[in-house]
């Protein structure tokens, strides 16, 4: 199954539009990661050295969420594996004055729609720092299922370890979390 050229669509919704990453959003991402709350969980808190991973990365697709005709944060597709139509979205951050405007709702919704009804996923996963309430809360009004800590899973931000949260949505759940994220986001416009 080659989902190699599937995975840098744009996708375009009603409230923010997905672009596979380049470096004509570099100055916009900047901009959108200037308040530091943003970087709180991420992985690092070094924006240009995440934006020059970001923008080499062969092993990652990395997308741009606009609103209103400005960069407002990245979401990515990582841990593809098309054999077992698996992959996982994370690497998800957006601008403070974007949260609570169904921006990350819709920016989910795209990229599961896109991975079950284009590529055919078996399954998306989720993960993120088990104390990142704010994250969890969000992946589990999804819907997407809980499936446990993985301790000590990785190490962040200058040798912090990060216990995991893990989070998933399966094919057979896609059409009642489908329904769900559309009521959220027909709510928010």
């Amino acid at each position: 199954m080659d989902w190699s050229q599937q995975l840098r669509p744009t996708l375009v919704g009603r409230i923010v539009t997905l672009e596979p990453i380049e470096e004509r959003h570099v100055e916009g991402l900047r901009a959108a990661a200037a308040d530091e709350r943003a970087w709180t969980w991420m992985s690092t808190r070094d924006t240009g050295a995440w934006i020059d991973w970001a923008l080499a990365a062969d092993d990652a697709y990395h997308f741009v969420v606009v609103k209103d005709g400005a960069v407002i944060g990245s979401t990515s597709y990582l841990n593809v594996v098309p054999e077992h139509r698996r992959l996982e979205i994370g690497n998800t951050w957006n601008t403070p004055s974007a949260w609570g405007t169904g921006a990350n709702t819709e920016a989910k919704y795209l990229l599961l729609w896109h991975a079950f009804e284009v590529l055919g996923a078996n399954r998306v996963e989720f993960k993120t720092d088990a104390k990142n309430e704010r994250a969890r809360a969000a992946l589990a009004a999804i819907p997407a299922e809980f499936e446990g800590i993985h301790r000590k899973h990785m190490i962040v931000r200058d040798g912090e370890r990060r216990d995991s949260a893990w989070y998933a949505v399966i094919d057979d759940d896609w059409p009642k979390v489908k329904a769900a994220l559309e009521r959220r986001i027909e709510a928010a416009r």
